[in-house]
């Protein structure tokens, strides 16, 4: 049979300000990517987001992004040298890492957020950094990379164990990487067509661009932001048109 890893970003709340419904997402995913309280969270959404997944059994990881609270992590900060993105990287992972022990639990993988992870898909001097992050953190620590890009170079050659991502909400352009959130077009919203369209991707491995460029990838797990307008309804239509089609939903 077939199987798949769905996977959403969570733990994205901030104090008394709540995004998203991580509850019913949990329920739906079969790995989540925590924020490291950078970009999004604190330690306390961290912990509960923690100890839902573990309940589920959902597989848990990190989710570094640039410290931008204001900019939710989706705004390029330039000049920062190799050692910084390095070091803003192991800082994040070892934060979840004392959550998740806290919890009782384990950090599996490391997912790069927004920009830090859109500067990477075409800056080798980023993603370079980004896996000597999670390196020197824990070597055995999971890669999740975005298909066909700068990443996945800079996990091989760091030897990390790489987990090759696609996205069911977001559009592609022709060199696969995501259409900038700046165009219109940029975040899918068509429910049923989303579903639709993972269970096509993951039957053919290939991911389809805006222009109809059908391009082929390797892919363990799909994506759905827990952020995305009507995350919770795109999800569930995600999960039943795979089990329809005879696709398993499993942890990567």
């Amino acid at each position: 049979m077939t199987t798949i890893d769905l996977n959403s970003d969570l733990g994205e709340s901030f104090g008394p300000w709540v995004m998203g419904n991580d509850a019913a997402m949990i329920e739906l995913a079969s790995s989540v990517n925590v924020a490291c309280g950078y970009h999004a969270g604190d330690a306390d959404t961290m912990r509960r987001t923690v100890e839902m997944a573990k309940a589920r059994g959902v597989r848990v990881g990190a989710h570094p992004g640039y410290r931008d609270l204001q900019g939710f992590g989706r705004r390029p900060i330039v000049g920062l040298s190799a050692a910084e993105i390095e070091n803003l990287v192991a800082y994040q992972i070892g934060a979840l890492q004392g959550i998740a022990a806290a919890a009782g639990y384990k950090v599996t993988h490391v997912k790069a957020h927004g920009a830090l992870s859109n500067v990477a898909c075409e800056d080798d001097m980023t993603a370079r950094a980004i896996a000597a992050g999670i390196k020197a953190v824990d070597p055995t620590l999971k890669f999740v990379v975005l298909a066909n890009t700068r990443l996945v170079r800079a996990g091989e050659a760091a030897g990390l164990p790489l987990i090759h991502e696609v996205f069911a909400d977001r559009a592609y352009e022709d060199d696969a990487t995501l259409v900038s959130r700046r165009k219109p077009g940029a975040v899918l919203h068509d429910t049923a067509g989303i579903a639709r369209r993972v269970v096509r991707m993951v039957r053919d491995r290939a991911v389809v661009s805006v222009s109809g460029k059908s391009i082929k990838v390797q892919i363990d797990t799909v994506c759905i932001h827990g952020d995305t307008a009507g995350a919770v309804e795109i999800a569930r239509a995600v999960r039943q048109a795979l089990t329809e089609n005879g696709i398993d939903v499993r942890p990567f």
